[in-house]
């Protein structure tokens, strides 16, 4: 999807937009789309969800692969992955693109990811993904596992890509681990889904990661309403209790 549609889309959100923004050119966002796009983000509502009924709470579970762990020294993102959720239920819509870069990708990553240069060659570049991104997503809550990771680099692109702050809620999965396996120093997404029971595939994967999470995320939110905890607040307050 283009950029005409996440404009359209976001007018169809909010109801207001001056017919110019959606006047494109062949070399991307004008100087009011980008003004836009940094009001779409300044609007989000990001308290709304956490007084939502678990049960009804929608989510987006998502995972990025990138070439290093550090976007202010130049590593960049390469894929992103994503699965839609309604409470404990794991939608059929999915999310997946790689990321177009000009730099080399290391032996090291390619041999962790798949992912190598030749793939990337024709991928979308990153601006375009995140418009895709974002029209997938609209205002729905993030879900990431050890999301400092995710959150970071998301906020790096929305800066380099549209000069906007990424504003939606990123709500890490180690805040319902540490709820309901609280004794537990599991970290890593593989010895979670081991100690789930969860059948691993696709490791290392943008989207393949994002299913595993996503099913972690509904196994062990059913655990959490099962304690008592009617909302994502309730998940908050019950941790800062601990």
């Amino acid at each position: 999807m283009g950029v005409e549609s996440f404009l359209q889309y976001m007018r169809d959100l909010y109801g207001k937009v001056n017919s110019s923004v959606l006047n494109t050119n062949s070399s991307g966002f004008n100087s009011q789309q980008l003004a836009f796009m940094r009001q779409f983000q300044k609007d989000l509502k990001v308290e709304v969800a956490s007084r939502l009924a678990l049960r009804d709470l929608k989510t987006v579970v998502f995972d990025i692969e990138t070439t290093g762990f550090f976007p202010e020294k130049g590593d960049q993102i390469i894929s992103i992955g994503a699965v839609k959720v309604i409470g404990c239920e794991i939608q059929e819509e999915r999310f997946y693109s790689l990321v177009h870069i000009k730099e080399e990708i290391s032996e090291e990553i390619t041999e962790l990811t798949g992912i190598s240069n030749d793939h990337l060659v024709d991928a979308p570049n990153l601006s375009e993904v995140m418009v895709k991104f974002f029209e997938f997503i609209k205002d729905d809550t993030l879900v990431a596992h050890h999301s400092s990771h995710e959150k970071n680099f998301m906020q790096s692109a929305c800066w380099k890509q549209f000069k906007t702050p990424f504003k939606h809620r990123i709500v890490d999965t180690s805040f319902l681990f540490k709820i309901v396996a609280p004794n537990h120093s599991i970290v890593t997404l593989e010895e979670w889904c081991k100690y789930s029971e969860i059948s691993i595939e696709n490791r290392h994967h943008a989207l393949g990661d994002a299913k595993l999470t996503a099913i972690l995320w509904t196994q062990y939110l059913h655990k959490a309403q099962e304690m008592g905890c009617n909302t994502l607040q309730d998940i908050y307050e019950r941790f800062a209790k601990r």
